[in-house]
């Protein structure tokens, strides 16, 4: 096992335990290897590293999810849920989203809003 892949499940343990076992029932049969090369390449050598708090990486990564638009509703979600569990308040999370107003419009923040008010109703 790489020191990737055992950072990115370290990751993992903490924002979400069972990311990787989901993927790896969604995506594997038709991708062999999918959800291993997601947590080491995306959690392990990305969100592992050291200078930004996962909260801010987590905030970041709500703000480019929602400047993309509608299409990526689904992880939109996945990462507002593990934006929470990093430390972020709701408040702060809408106003990353209301941000990306300026860089990816209104109907993009709109979406982001949405997907964010059903992720706080599930919570709750």
């Amino acid at each position: 096992m790489s020191e990737a892949l055992e950072k990115g499940r370290a990751v993992l343990a903490g924002l979400n335990p069972e990311m990787e076992a989901i993927l790896n029932e969604r995506y594997d049969d038709i991708l062999p290897g999918f959800s291993e090369s997601l947590v080491e390449w995306a959690y392990g050598r990305h969100y592992a590293r050291g200078v930004v708090d996962m909260k801010t990486r987590q905030l970041c990564t709500i703000a480019a999810l929602t400047a993309m638009g509608g299409q990526t509703t689904p992880q939109l979600k996945a990462n507002i849920e593990h934006t929470l569990t990093a430390g972020a308040t709701e408040q702060e999370i809408v106003e990353v989203i209301w941000q990306m107003a300026l860089y990816g419009g209104i109907p993009a923040a709109i979406n982001g809003l949405n997907a964010a008010k059903e992720v706080f109703a599930a919570q709750t």
